[in-house]
């Protein structure tokens, strides 16, 4: 199984990127693709999710009204639409699988609960 990310790159504080996390070596039906942050010195954490067996969404909620994710079942791919970026926004941004996991409004597992895991795409936003 290979979750490849790419897409990251160097922007100015309210322009856009969007991330891509190509899937491959697994049937995906059941999964949830999750998306993750970490900065130098903190914590990896939560961004969003998605259920691909029924597109069910979960943002965090320093990202609510500025990220999108959705997926493109066809192409095996999950995309993470990032606006209105800010400095904050800056880390290395992960995706990850987790068979079964649930994903709601409310819900998005931890780290912990995801077993594959891509290398990462850094994000940096200037001030």
């Amino acid at each position: 199984v290979q979750l490849v990310e790419s897409g990251g790159g160097f922007v100015q504080t309210g322009r856009s990127l969007r991330l891509s996390c190509v899937l491959s070596g697994d049937n995906f039906d059941d999964y949830a693709i999750g998306w993750f942050r970490q900065a130098p010195g903190k914590e990896r954490e939560e961004v969003s999710c998605i259920s691909l067996s029924d597109d069910s969404t979960y943002y965090a909620e320093f990202v609510k009204g500025r990220f999108t994710i959705a997926a493109n079942h066809a192409k095996a791919t999950v995309y993470l639409q990032m606006n209105n970026l800010k400095p904050d926004d800056t880390a290395l941004y992960y995706c990850a699988g987790a068979w079964g996991a649930p994903v709601d409004i409310a819900t998005m597992a931890p780290p912990s609960e995801y077993m594959y895991w891509g290398h990462g795409t850094q994000v940096t936003v200037s001030s």
